[in-house]
């Protein structure tokens, strides 16, 4: 396969959205290689999950929903997210990029086996990661059960109220640590408001927040 025809295939009209987002994931390790820093991007989501470290272990409770459920099949509870997607990615990419290089099978049918590729890639990158397991619990529980959280002041990743689930960000001296969290009287607590710790559930490791402190 000629350079010509390699750029052909990986910007074909299939793989184009898969190898923009493999040159930003290389892009976003590097930078965070060279910085030593974590992009900063606010999510909003229902999430019943607790997420621990910079690097995003999901921690999921007994009574959580199938797709969390799911997620920790994946082991996401141990690996961080942005190992798994990354390396999920690039599988991802590399059958893509074979099938439409060697097998020809249309735009459209090459276009919907993307999504199994994609199940399947996450399958593979389980088993590869595997190994590296006890390394990933390590790195989560590492302090976990030292820290005291009550009172101590944080930002806000994404909105909470009711007893809709947000994340916290907080700082144990230089080190961010992500934390679930629920405002402690249902109110609407915005991305990016700063407020503070005032209450923990230890059981499903959820705290609650505010935005003055309230014991």
């Amino acid at each position: 396969m000629t350079y010509h025809e390699f750029l052909t295939t990986a910007f074909s009209p299939v793989n184009t959205v898969l190898s923009v987002l493999l040159i930003l994931s290389v892009i976003y390790w590097l930078f965070t290689i060279i910085t030593g820093l974590d992009i900063d991007v606010g999510i909003d989501a229902d999430l019943d999950a607790d997420i621990d470290s910079p690097d995003g272990h999901v921690h999921v409770p007994d009574d959580a929903s199938g797709w969390l459920q799911f997620l920790k099949f994946l082991n996401l509870d141990i690996v961080p997210i942005t190992y798994f997607l990354t390396l999920s990615l690039l599988l991802t990419w590399l059958g893509s990029f074979y099938i439409e290089a060697f097998l020809s099978l249309g735009l459209w049918v090459s276009a919907l086996l993307v999504i199994p590729i994609f199940l399947v890639s996450m399958l593979l990158t389980k088993l590869i990661l595997k190994p590296l397991n006890p390394f990933f619990r390590e790195i989560n529980h590492k302090g976990e059960v030292s820290h005291d959280f009550l009172g101590r002041q944080g930002r806000m990743k994404s909105t909470t109220h009711g007893v809709k689930t947000g994340m916290l960000e907080v700082f144990i001296g230089n080190d961010p640590m992500i934390l679930m969290v629920r405002s402690k009287d249902g109110e609407v607590i915005n991305h990016g408001t700063v407020v503070y710790i005032v209450d923990e559930d230890r059981e499903k490791r959820i705290y609650y927040v505010a935005e003055e402190i309230r014991f």
